[in-house]
């Protein structure tokens, strides 16, 4: 039976507007179109923490270079490191890469179509799989991203702070899903949040909701969501060591797999920490070193890092201490290698200086 009420009516006004003013993006499936549940997947984990502009041409180089899932799970980590290297938040990558071959051994390349199935893959939460379940399969899932939480908070003036509002809003948002077009309605969401229901300024006159919007009535639609205050956001800091041999090759080091930028390249470096101690004793080999002006800063999400540089003049020991998984890379060669963003900085300032 279908269901009545105001939450009916709002999806449908939802849904129309979406007819008329949907976003065309690569990985979406046109009118009339199947949704190919292993684009939906891909563009779903490039889009955490990402704007949809970052994510369009990382989308599509992995699906000219890995068109199935079967052909990512085939492929090596490097190679899918290489390819996301600049996108950030890396573990993202090695997840994905896990993912596709758990799909591939468990489930014969096809992905399941049940919430639960997906929330058992790497790298998939409660997020990407609602949003993989309604847009890949038609399942009734509520998909409750930032977007989402914004406008679920201001049409019903939501004013506990998150995280604290989030069951509230995901019952709000499950309440919404229409028993038809669910995977349409879950990109309406995304669409209205990320084109009229702005973190700032939101465009008010021409929201299909504005009649409905509590926000809107009582002015408090700018101020909403409520967030708890922010903790005071720590600073790290390292020394990366520039090393180059008479041939113009490059000294790089592999990450540990587990860890921050797990198994991305580096310039090596020393521990990152609040405060750097006998950096000489931390580099790959002995020599005389040459400090370079300035300082390469990064923000992460739970710190601000800042990284000084320092340069081989001359290498009087050769020998490589044992402590890391070394390799020299031509200098044309560098921008092929995964290198995260933090040391395509470092590159830069080298080069710079």
């Amino acid at each position: 039976m279908a269901r009545k009420g105001p939450e009916s009516t709002r999806s449908a006004q939802l849904l129309a507007w979406y007819d008329a003013n949907a976003r065309v993006l690569p990985w979406r499936a046109r009118p009339g179109e199947t949704a190919d549940p292993y684009r939906v997947w891909l563009s779903e984990i490039m889009l955490q923490q990402t704007t949809v502009q970052a994510v369009k041409a990382y989308f599509e180089k992995f699906v000219a270079l890995w068109p199935t899932v079967s052909d990512l799970a085939a492929a090596p980590l490097d190679d899918v490191l290489k390819a996301w290297a600049g996108l950030g938040y890396y573990a993202r990558a090695r997840n994905l890469h896990a993912c596709a071959k758990q799909v591939v051994m468990r489930f014969g390349g096809q992905f399941p179509e049940g919430e639960e199935a997906l929330r058992g893959l790497p790298g998939i939460g409660p997020y990407t799989a609602g949003a993989i379940a309604a847009i890949a399969f038609g399942g009734r899932h509520a998909a409750v991203d930032g977007n989402v939480e914004r406008v679920i908070s201001r049409i019903h003036a939501i004013e506990t702070p998150l995280p604290d509002s989030k069951p509230e809003i995901r019952e709000r948002a499950q309440a919404l899903v229409p028993e038809a077009r669910a995977g349409d309605f879950a990109q309406a969401m995304m669409d209205l949040g990320a084109t009229i229901c702005t973190p700032r300024d939101p465009n008010c006159l021409i929201c299909p909701w504005a009649e409905h919007c509590r926000g809107r009535i009582t002015g408090l639609a700018p101020s909403l969501p409520r967030k708890k205050p922010k903790k005071q956001v720590p600073t790290r800091r390292g020394v990366a060591f520039w090393i180059e041999r008479a041939d113009g090759a490059v000294l790089l080091r592999r990450r540990p797999e587990k860890g921050l930028l797990g198994g991305m390249m580096e310039v090596p470096s020393t521990v990152w920490s609040e405060a750097v101690t006998k950096p000489e004793a931390q580099a790959p080999l002995s020599a005389e070193w040459r400090k370079l002006p300035g300082l390469v800063e990064h923000t992460f999400t739970h710190f601000h890092f800042e990284l000084t540089v320092w340069m081989a003049e001359t290498i009087t020991d050769g020998e490589l201490r044992d402590d890391g998984d070394y390799r020299w890379t031509k200098r044309e060669d560098i921008d092929g290698e995964a290198l995260p963003t933090v040391m395509r900085k470092v590159v830069a300032h080298v080069l710079k200086d």
